[in-house]
């Protein structure tokens, strides 16, 4: 059995699933890794949304092409797209980043970018560009609405899943058939 992560009285860290009642064309059919929730809000990142942009294209430390690696940009949210932030799986030293839960760890580390970008290897890491946000009370109030569906964290999801369909893949692990889900007839 895979260990997921748990959470305790925050919500986070957990993923949030989108459900066709969210009208928010940002969050269409996405999967959130809801790093942070408190009083303060919620912050989260879009996991399933990559572009075709190689990161090293757009970070600005002048790296050499033969130091490139498959290391792709991916949108974190519609929130602050300037913004990078760097999603860790296992494997990997986490010792400038923080730990978002078993297996799972965020930075923001400009030397622990560079490395990244100069390793040879395929490595369980995302570069995220933006984040999602929530004003205390917002997502409480959304998922009273059955705008959002909770379910563990599965690094193996987050890292290992095609992105196109992490959202679908999550739903089944559910045991929810996402062709089923309508609009104002979410999963409870």
């Amino acid at each position: 059995m895979k260990e997921s992560c748990s959470r305790d009285h925050s919500l986070a860290p957990t993923l949030l699933l989108s459900m066709p009642q969210l009208q928010d064309p940002n969050f269409e059919r996405s999967v959130i890794l809801l790093c942070e929730h408190g009083t303060e809000g919620a912050f989260g990142l879009v996991l399933n949304r990559p572009t075709e942009t190689p990161a090293a294209d757009v970070v600005g430390l002048n790296l050499k092409p033969s130091e490139h690696n498959a290391l792709r940009l991916w949108t974190g949210g519609p929130i602050e797209p300037q913004r990078g932030w760097i999603l860790l799986g296992e494997g990997l030293d986490a010792s400038e980043a923080v730990r978002v839960c078993n297996g799972v760890y965020l930075s923001a580390s400009v030397d622990l970018l560079r490395r990244l970008l100069e390793a040879k290897a395929d490595t369980p890491a995302r570069l995220l560009t933006g984040y999602a946000g929530w004003a205390p009370g917002q997502l409480e109030a959304e998922l009273v609405a059955s705008s959002w569906l909770t379910v563990d964290v599965d690094p193996d999801l987050v890292f290992s899943s095609d992105p196109h369909q992490m959202w679908e893949q999550a739903l089944h692990g559910l045991g929810a058939d996402p062709s089923a889900l309508q609009m104002g007839h979410g999963v409870h």
